[in-house]
């Protein structure tokens, strides 16, 4: 894979770094050395700035050789005297990169997520890059888009993704036959972009290629006893890429970046704090929510109990109002047929009591129908008083 990058430099270097600060110790020669971790924004930012380091770091990503390199204006800083307003951070690059046909222009865009909620922010800097007037070239009266091309350094597991380095690529396919262009188009490549995502946490001491080598500054299996600083062995580092481990091993000598990462990381627990605080919130609600809509069900189930209650009590009365006008036709026509009072009330269960009132009619009678009574006429009742003398 290559010589170790300056490894007399080195020496030298962490010999100085070992005395000035003893909480953080190089390992012994040939098995590594220590470096800022580039996921802290501060550390991030410190490695993008140094062009050449950029240029090879980028390049190596996207598959081509960057001739040169330029950060455009930025949009984010980490204030350190104030890390409460801390914002997430990404630089853009307007890159040359060397092609087949000679060179072209084009915008690299460097995000880093810390957390996967960051993928709206992702969206709305990419809509920007489409909507900026800036990025549009002007030859004569035609006017086209400069290529973006993305790249997302991710602190975060993509679901169902096991790769460390994923590339999105476009094709130009004809559906239909499945034929592919290999040409570019204005209008194509206006509209469309690469993206290449790195997941620092796929990588898990994988380096299987030069490409996986360089990315190891990412993986974070590489963790010394702080999150602020990684082990790298330096050996496996071919020698041209010796640039990016230069500058990360310089972020870790300044007292000012491991102070901003130590704001950092007070502002994540913050940010991490307040997120906690608005799951724990919007769980609450959501257990309110349903401890009420399970107490409306049960009031709405106890209601429709109590309607079938009543439907049942009032089917039930019709059915003994029925029951009774019934026995009423049964006693009277058994009055008609002459047969006595205790005769009936044994046939029929009817009390005497009741059994008298229907034959003394409607001015005796207590809690029986109305409907039926009408019809008692007095001469059959003298008829069958007569009939019992």
């Amino acid at each position: 894979m290559g010589l170790p990058c300056r490894m007399n430099e080195l020496i030298e270097i962490g010999i100085r770094y070992d005395i000035k600060f003893k909480e953080i110790k190089f390992n012994d020669w040939g098995k590594g050395m220590q470096i800022a971790n580039p996921f802290y924004d501060t550390v991030f930012k410190y490695l993008m700035e140094d062009s050449k380091a950029a240029m090879l770091l980028l390049g190596k990503i996207i598959g081509k050789k960057i001739i040169s390199i330029k950060p455009r204006p930025q949009e984010i800083v980490i204030p350190r005297d104030t890390p409460s307003k801390h914002a997430v951070y990404r630089m853009d690059f307007s890159a040359v990169v060397k092609t087949s046909t000679g060179q072209r222009c084009v915008i690299v865009e460097v995000q880093k997520a810390k957390k996967s909620s960051d993928i709206l922010r992702f969206r709305r800097y990419l809509g920007k890059q489409y909507a900026n007037p800036e990025n549009i070239q002007v030859s004569g009266k035609k006017q086209k888009g400069i290529p973006i091309i993305s790249v997302y350094f991710l602190c975060h597991d993509l679901e169902g993704i096991d790769a460390p380095v994923i590339k999105i690529s476009r094709t130009y396919m004809d559906i239909t036959t499945k034929k592919i262009y290999n040409v570019k188009n204005d209008f194509i490549e206006s509209l469309t972009h690469d993206s290449y995502v790195i997941q620092g946490t796929r990588l898990k001491q994988r380096r299987r290629n030069e490409l996986e080598v360089v990315l190891s500054i990412f993986d974070p299996d590489n963790v010394s006893s702080t999150e602020h600083i990684l082990n790298i062995d330096e050996t496996t580092f071919p020698n041209k890429y010796c640039e990016i481990i230069r500058r990360l091993r310089e972020a870790a000598e300044s007292d000012l970046i491991r102070e901003t990462m130590y704001a950092e990381d007070e502002v994540l627990g913050e940010i991490i704090k307040a997120e906690r605080i608005a799951e724990k919130a919007v769980e609450d609600k959501n257990k309110l929510i349903k401890t009420l809509e399970e107490k409306d069900k049960a009031i709405e189930e106890k209601d429709k109990a109590i309607e079938e209650k009543d439907k049942a009590i009032e089917e039930n009365s019709k059915a003994l109002e029925e029951k009774g006008q019934i026995l009423e036709r049964i006693v009277s026509a058994m009055i008609k047929s002459g047969f006595s009072i205790e005769k009936i009330s044994e046939e029929t269960g009817v009390s005497t009591e009741k059994i008298t009132a229907l034959i003394n009619g409607p001015k005796d009678r207590v809690s029986e129908p109305s409907t039926f009574y009408g019809s008692f006429k007095p001469k059959r009742k003298m008829k069958k008083e007569k009939n019992e003398t």
